[in-house]
């Protein structure tokens, strides 16, 4: 049974990266130093992964800002009125460029508008909006997501998981500019760009790649769910030699179950925190070369797993689809999450034995998969902190 993660907290363990960004903001320090904070974070983050015994450990996660909007940038989704952020504004121009559509410009003579902000699904994480034209064209314009999966594949090797925002659940993310078009239409032109992508990091040696589409637990459209289908079966042509993981979360599949499971990738990811009861029909459905992921940990509260609980899935999913049709994961990203319990130094040790952080999750993954294999000494530790507990809000997400 392999284990995997979706995606880790970037702030940093003492909040490095929210006082880096501010320094640079107020040009107290340089690109340099704010990209050796970045660079120290992500390290951190990936050894802390690899520490937890997890298989498959997230890269490109990491982001200064938002990862929609890295999105944006990977793909040259950049409105027009940001080009003299690049022509006239001589030093960093990326990273200016960045900032510039996350927060406005206001400096060189220049007075431009940020772009808009909205959350991400149910969750309080918000994003930066894409903003797209009917005649709106995509390439690879930013090089941060290659030089990531390289530095993440010397310290993790083949564990190292790039992990990008799906063609569709990005287009359906954005909004339309002007009138006279569906940005949905805009797949056929998005997707080569999407293969060349991943046909890169394949070069570079990834062997898997996570590709969220949280979309799939709305109600979709006909069209939409068309495009869903073709932006897939267009990938899975021009693509091979590399497992594709489809990322859902925040949601059961519901009327989408059945598209789900006929895309041509290696595995799917499910929430069956939010939604176990989706694991039924999702057994039923499933194809026998697909892999299924298990997301019961959760990755938006503070509270210890109960491992009972998770176990019974686990232990249903085993028995139809074997240990190495299997994955163990957490619900979603742990970006939603706190970093690590055990830095907060203050809190009474009886509720602290209660919770767990970003860090602890990790813990969790991999101690169910032991427990699934026979390690009950685990199991019986877990069921005497979830007996002595009283949560407050047990079933409230925190993030």
């Amino acid at each position: 049974m392999l284990t995997q993660n979706l995606g880790y907290p970037r702030i940093g363990s003492q909040r490095q990266l929210k006082k880096a960004c501010e320094q640079y903001w107020a040009g107290k320090i340089d690109i340099q130093e704010l990209n050796k904070t970045a660079r120290n974070i992500r390290e951190e983050n990936w050894q802390a992964q690899l520490d937890a015994g997890i298989d498959l450990i997230p890269c490109n996660d990491f982001s200064f800002y938002d990862q929609v909007l890295d999105m944006s940038l990977l793909l040259g989704v950049i409105p027009q009125r940001y080009t003299p952020v690049l022509t006239l504004v001589k030093t960093n121009h990326e990273t200016d460029l960045y900032f510039a559509m996350a927060r406005g410009y206001q400096k060189d003579g220049l007075d431009i508008t940020a772009m808009e902000m909205t959350k991400w699904y149910d969750t309080n994480y918000h994003y930066i909006v894409p903003e797209f034209t009917a005649g709106q064209e995509f390439k690879v314009f930013s090089e941060g997501l290659f030089a990531d999966h390289n530095s993440a594949k010397q310290l993790l090797g083949n564990k190292a998981k790039p992990v990008l925002i799906g063609p569709v659940s990005y287009l359906l993310a954005g909004k339309e500019k002007e009138a006279g078009f569906e940005r949905i239409d805009l797949v056929k032109k998005l997707v080569p760009v999407y293969v060349e992508i991943i046909n890169r990091l394949k070069s570079q040696g990834a062997q898997w790649i996570q590709l969220d589409e949280p979309c799939l637990v709305l109600d979709l459209s006909k069209k939409e769910k068309e495009a869903i289908e073709y932006a897939y079966r267009a990938i899975a042509n021009r693509v091979s030699g590399v497992k594709l993981l489809v990322a859902t979360y925040f949601d059961a599949l519901l009327d989408n179950t059945q598209l789900a499971v006929s895309l041509p990738v290696t595995a799917l990811h499910i929430d069956l925190v939010r939604a176990p009861e989706q694991l039924d029909e999702m057994l039923a459905l499933i194809p026998e070369r697909l892999l299924l992921s298990l997301g019961v940990v959760d990755g938006r509260n503070v509270w210890k797993n109960d491992y009972e609980k998770s176990l019974l899935l686990i232990q249903k999913a085993v028995d139809k689809l074997g240990s190495d049709g299997v994955i163990i994961a957490p619900s979603c990203s742990l970006l939603h999450s706190p970093n690590d319990l055990e830095l907060e130094t203050e809190l009474d040790p009886g509720i602290k034995n209660w919770m767990a952080f970003a860090k602890q999750k990790l813990t969790e993954v991999n101690e169910l998969r032991r427990i699934a294999g026979g390690d009950t000494k685990l199991l019986q530790a877990n069921k005497q902190a979830v007996e002595s507990a009283v949560y407050p809000n047990r079933y409230i997400s925190s993030m």
